[in-house]
């Protein structure tokens, strides 16, 4: 009998590099930079199925009408200073654990053998970059995306309960994705109810501090 897995098999579709760039552009923090990434990302969305593009125009909207300074506020407020909105996706697996030292070591990895090699004070499992990542190596980006998928939902979840606008982004992320089905669906309920592990001792040689959830912020 063949074994049942709560994760389906990987599949790409020829949209799904758009997609994924033009979320990673919303996800980054919102500098001088960000209304040429949104007039982007509204052109870009424009072509993509309606369950992917439907949310990520709610959030260009929302975005296009809201003072640059009051953004840049909110992004800070939600994913700096909200550890249950914390956008580094190992972090909902491992905590501050040694195990998420070894998990963004693996990323950093995934990402030179594809010919990426991220800045030292870049964040390789903020979801910004595994969304930038994802676009330009599909097939592998969806497998990362996909092995985060209860971090990606609980992420979604908490914004939705701050009333984030960014939650449209999150909801656009999980359009691209498989639904959530069996182990998947039991990780988010213990995520949800239990938090990631909290082990303490022993992460300091793993992980930089930059890697650490908090206010160190993301791609900027």
């Amino acid at each position: 009998m063949r074994r049942k897995t709560g994760t389906a098999p990987a599949r790409t579709e020829s949209w799904h590099p758009r997609a994924w760039q033009v979320q990673s552009l919303l996800l980054a923090y919102p500098d001088e930079e960000f209304p040429e990434r949104l007039s982007l990302a509204r052109r870009a969305a424009a072509a993509l199925p309606d369950r992917v593009r439907a949310p990520l125009l709610r959030f260009t909207g929302h975005a296009g009408h809201t003072p640059a300074g009051e953004l840049a506020a909110a992004y800070v407020a939600t994913f700096d200073h909200r550890k249950r909105c914390c956008p580094y996706l190992t972090y909902y697996a491992h905590g501050d654990t040694r195990r998420r030292g070894v998990a963004l070591l693996r990323l950093k990895q995934t990402y030179a053998a594809a010919g990426l090699r991220l800045a030292d004070d870049e964040l390789p499992d903020h979801l910004a970059v595994v969304l930038e990542f994802a676009a330009a190596e599909p097939a592998t980006g969806h497998r990362l995306l996909t092995e985060h998928r209860a971090g990606l939902e609980l992420l979604r979840l908490a914004l939705r309960a701050e009333d984030s606008p960014w939650t449209a982004v999150l909801e656009s992320v999980s359009a691209t994705l498989p639904p959530l089905k069996g182990d998947e669906q039991q990780a988010v309920a213990r995520l949800a109810a239990e938090g990631p592990p909290e082990e303490q001792v022993g992460l300091a040689p793993y992980t930089p501090p930059q890697f650490m959830p908090g206010p160190a912020g993301g791609p900027r």
